[in-house]
């Protein structure tokens, strides 16, 4: 027997079923999250703290459905996840959407992929996207229609990134503005070129190992590549870079934060994640 509850206001997970299930032990509770048996809106959740949103939806199953795999096999974190948004914890290494040359392994259709049923394939819509060896924050829409609205405020959105760098930038913080443009093999170029856009990027240093320096970086535009070309024309290219640096077996980005407004709950929401340890290490070896 499955357990259906409608949530009426903003709140943790755990907070909300120990509210609305007072009669069940919070061990069960947890047991119940760590096994996959609780969905919300469709995607099994394990964490306590999963933020709720008013109109969500929580599904409880037997505990027998533990035996079985949970619908979503996503070899990722679920960061949120509601009736018109879903954000990820990207992994380094997979494509964002498909290209020519991939279809099938990308963010977007395991996502897609492990939301559908046998009689019912579902859509999804790329809010934006990260680099392949990007890791971090992705956001997609569960509609055309919430994409486009999201979209609408892109601008307000806050992007903050933590990358690792060759060198220890001077000074230790400071805004790149050089415009960005790309060529006809879709390489991109600092300065004025055909088609230049305005790009800016705030960038402050965290921390400094032997060669290396850690930054917190915000973007103020968000055109494609454009830490990674701004940092290579400041003279700090990112670790691990092959095409604007020197290349490595990891790439020093994370998209550490993503703030954006909720066109469905009229609010502000904040994702974010920890970098991977294949990132920290590229810091903390350089010590």
């Amino acid at each position: 027997m499955t357990e259906r509850l409608d949530v009426a206001a903003d709140g943790p997970l755990l907070v909300f079923l120990r509210q609305r299930l007072d009669d069940w032990h919070v061990k069960t509770l947890k047991t119940r999250l760590r096994q996959g048996c609780i969905q919300v809106n469709g995607l099994p959740v394990t964490r306590h703290d999963h933020p709720l949103c008013a109109g969500d939806r929580v599904e409880i199953g037997d505990a027998s459905a533990a035996t079985r795999p949970p619908r979503s096999r996503t070899p990722f974190r679920v960061l949120f996840a509601d009736a018109d948004l879903i954000a990820i914890d990207k992994p380094a290494g997979l494509l964002s959407v498909s290209t020519d040359h991939e279809r099938k392994r990308t963010a977007l259709a395991i996502v897609r992929d492990s939301l559908s049923t046998s009689g019912r394939r579902e859509r999804l819509w790329p809010v934006h996207r990260l680099d392949r060896e990007t890791s971090g924050v992705l956001l997609f829409a569960r509609s055309h229609e919430m994409r486009e609205a999201v979209q609408a405020n892109w601008k307000t959105a806050q992007k903050v990134y933590l990358a690792i760098v060759e060198g220890h930038p001077v000074p230790a913080e400071g805004v790149v503005a050089q415009p960005l443009w790309e060529d006809r093999n879709l390489a991109v170029h600092v300065g004025d070129g055909p088609g230049a856009r305005a790009a800016r990027t705030r960038y402050s240093t965290r921390e400094c190992s032997r060669t290396r320096a850690l930054l917190e970086v915000e973007l103020d535009t968000g055109r494609r590549h454009q830490i990674r070309c701004h940092m290579a024309w400041l003279g700090h290219p990112v670790v691990g870079d092959k095409r604007y640096g020197r290349g490595g077996p990891h790439m020093g980005l994370h998209a550490r934060r993503l703030s954006v407004m909720h066109p469905g709950v009229g609010r502000v929401l904040t994702f974010e994640t920890p970098p991977p340890p294949t990132f920290t290490a590229l810091f903390t070896r350089d010590r």
